[in-house]
């Protein structure tokens, strides 16, 4: 009888790690991120750095499609980041004091 339950045990335990979740968390946050970034104004201050959050954000949707959850928690997680790296390069061209050209005489 103890083969049987261990047998069971294990069988339950490789069944469980092959379900994958749904990375509903990580793609909410990699949109939150990205909202943050538009708000912070990197549409004109870092548009690449946001496009590049959004194609990812767009694979991460693509790859959730396909019901391969593993790919898409890690794209939604890469868009994540780089739309918070969209908004501190946003935030800090907003900081960079502009300085007018100096009048020739």
């Amino acid at each position: 009888m103890p083969s049987i339950k261990l047998f069971l045990m294990m069988f339950l335990a490789i069944a469980l790690a092959g379900c994958a979740v749904i990375p509903a968390q990580e793609m909410s946050d990699a949109r939150q991120a990205i909202v943050a970034a538009e708000a912070a104004g990197a549409s004109a201050r870092a548009p690449r750095a946001l496009d590049h959050a959004r194609e990812l954000l767009e694979q991460a949707q693509i790859e959730l499609a396909v019901r391969d959850y593993a790919s898409a928690r890690r794209s939604a997680n890469a868009s994540k980041e780089a739309a918070i790296q969209a908004r501190e390069a946003a935030d800090d061209v907003a900081r960079t004091p502009t300085v007018p050209p100096t009048p020739l005489p």
